[in-house]
């Protein structure tokens, strides 16, 4: 594992391969998920990839090249506990661009009936998950197991490690899918007193066995954790969300989770988290067209698409951050930024409206700025995003002089503020 710039995101390198291609770790390049989660990009795999995102996920990395001489993720012990053990002692480097954490302010859910699995998501301020698993097994009971913050990950779910039943695995090594594995890094369930001549190919994993194998654990692992079972489902759970791709806020709550549903239910929380990046729930209270009537500036100088809220003392504007806006083309084009200064004027935009909102005949008046105060710039402002202009007045209008308080917010977070203050003067013919 490398440490990589700002905005890489997370890459896995083969190589083993001549190109030393890359592969990155997000949700769409998810190919396969029976047993396992395996990526694909340009015709390269990378797979068993759960147990090391989840420790990156649980670390917050963001940016980080892993290298690897093979398609698999060894697997180690079952669980995520080396991972941890390693990116603690080789440390995390704090980097310069903020992330932004995502908070989804609605229900939804994903289900699969075939597997009766299903899983919620909760707006709410934290990330909480919660797992129960059900086998409607007589030697794996149902269990549950919580996580209400990432920073609990290394003790209370790092160490749990995969699990299957005794069938399952024959049916693997009789098929050569587990070529070179042993029974080490996995604990084994035995639903029925088993005659050892049955087990076929599997008997060379075991050692010297006569007659049964009972009911029961193989070899009579000992549990590192009494739930250790349903712990391990909320570290692949954790692993398979960070491929989303952002830092998540809410509470997730999942049914008998496996790898189908788990990329099922990112590819739906991607998808959301999109959504409500790029669009507003619900009707404008002024659209683009209704806010022509009010202020002067046209394209490409008017630069908010929505006024949602107005007041006698507030306004909430909305500019839709697109790719394609004039001034990306010449303001850092390698690298496109969102000019502070255009910031600025679509608050004072917003405040304008707020401004005329106090005569009876607005498109009769102008604004002008008087003084800008107090600015502060916490963050670019980058394409594809929407910004949230709030002002409110400091204090009342009078003389036509305007005085209010701005911010602008990506999702909960501010990325520029400022106080503004402008005087309303009617319009001369």
């Amino acid at each position: 594992m490398l440490p990589a710039p700002e905005n890489t995101g997370v890459l896995f390198c083969r190589t083993d391969l001549k190109e030393r291609p890359f592969i990155s770790a997000i949700i769409e390049n998810v190919s396969h998920t029976k047993r396992r989660t395996v990526i694909q990009e340009n015709g390269v795999t990378i797979e068993t990839i759960e147990h090391l995102l989840a420790a990156i996920y649980a670390y917050s990395i963001h940016n980080v090249i892993i290298e690897i001489d093979g398609e698999e993720i060894p697997i180690l012990d079952g669980s995520a506990k080396i991972f941890v053990q390693e990116i603690e002692k080789a440390g995390v480097i704090d980097q310069k661009t903020r992330i932004t954490q995502i908070q989804i302010p609605y229900y939804f859910k994903v289900e699969d009936p075939v597997d009766n699995s299903k899983i919620e998501f909760y707006p709410q301020k934290n990330l909480e998950i919660e797992v129960t698993i059900d086998y409607q097994s007589c030697v794996l009971p149902t269990q549950k197991a919580q996580l209400k913050k990432l920073t609990n990950f290394k003790q209370d779910i790092s160490q749990a490690r995969t699990f299957c039943f005794l069938h399952e695995i024959k049916h693997l090594v009789d098929e050569n899918l587990i070529k070179g594995g042993d029974l080490q890094n996995s604990v084994v369930f035995i639903e029925k007193k088993t005659p050892v001549k049955t087990l076929g190919k599997l008997l060379s994993l075991l050692p010297k066995q006569i007659g049964f194998l009972e009911k029961g654990v193989l070899n009579n692992t000992k549990m590192i954790y009494k739930n250790e079972q349903a712990k391990h489902k909320l570290l692949d759970l954790i692993g398979d969300i960070s491929l989303a791709g952002f830092d998540i806020k809410g509470k997730i709550i999942a049914h008998r989770p496996g790898h189908k549903i788990n990329t099922m239910f990112t590819e739906k929380l991607k998808e959301k988290i999109i959504k409500n990046m790029n669009t507003m729930e619900g009707k404008p209270l002024m659209n683009k067209e209704d806010i022509k009537k009010i202020l002067p500036h046209r394209d490409p100088f008017l630069l908010i698409d929505e006024i949602r809220e107005l007041g006698k003392s507030h306004v909430i504007g909305v500019k839709y951050v697109n790719v394609d806006e004039y001034y990306f083309k010449g303001h850092f084009p390698g690298a496109p930024v969102m000019p502070g200064v255009l910031q600025i004027e679509a608050m004072a935009q917003t405040g304008g409206v707020l401004a005329l909102n106090s005569v009876s005949d607005p498109e009769n008046y102008l604004t002008y700025f008087m003084k800008i105060d107090k600015v502060k710039f916490k963050r670019k402002v980058e394409p594809n995003c929407i910004l949230i202009f709030k002002l409110h007045l400091l204090s009342p209008i009078r003389r036509g002089i305007c005085h209010m308080e701005a911010k602008a917010y990506m999702g909960n977070e501010i990325v520029t503020e400022a106080e503004l203050m402008a005087k309303i003067v009617k319009e001369t013919k």
